[in-house]
């Protein structure tokens, strides 16, 4: 149990370090529309917004708003310009992805390469998870489907 305790504060901790180093971008004021949007959604919540262009071409802008859930939890709220949710990230421990992922990662990555987990619920309402590791010097963003099954790894800038 002690280790369980140690390895979620462990990933906690890393969670907030990464999204710190990874969340460079510009704070911003976001449309009138995506700030009522996330204030009916999340009331009481403050967040930190900050934009980003995604997409084929980087034509669509979208607009991030990272807050706490609570003392211990982070989320993130993507929203289109005019104010509709396109995806929701939520900050898991371990032992809430499904037994195939916590599986696969045992297999594949040793634990102190777990850096952050979240839930994705997007736009069309489809769950999958994230998790970041680290190995080799390198960063990646496993996905997994809603049963945990392994659907994609990518390597992203640290």
């Amino acid at each position: 149990m002690k280790n369980v305790f140690l390895a979620f504060t462990f990933l906690c901790s890393s969670f907030l370090i990464a999204q710190e180093g990874t969340n460079m971008k510009k704070v911003i004021t976001p449309p009138e529309k995506v700030r009522l949007a996330f204030e009916k959604e999340y009331p009481g919540k403050v967040p930190v917004w900050s934009e980003e262009y995604v997409g084929d071409d980087n034509d669509e802008l979208r607009y991030e708003a990272r807050y706490n859930v609570d003392n211990k939890t982070k989320a993130l709220a993507i929203y289109d310009n005019l104010g509709n949710m396109k995806a929701y990230e939520l900050q898991i421990p371990l032992s809430q992805l499904p037994a195939k992922a916590q599986a696969y990662l045992k297999k594949n990555y040793p634990a102190k390469a777990i850096r952050e987990i979240a839930v994705v619920v997007d736009y069309k309402n489809v769950t999958t998870y994230e998790v970041g590791v680290k190995k080799d010097a390198k960063f990646y963003d496993i996905q997994f489907d809603k049963e945990g099954g392994f659907d994609v790894i990518i390597e992203k800038p640290e």
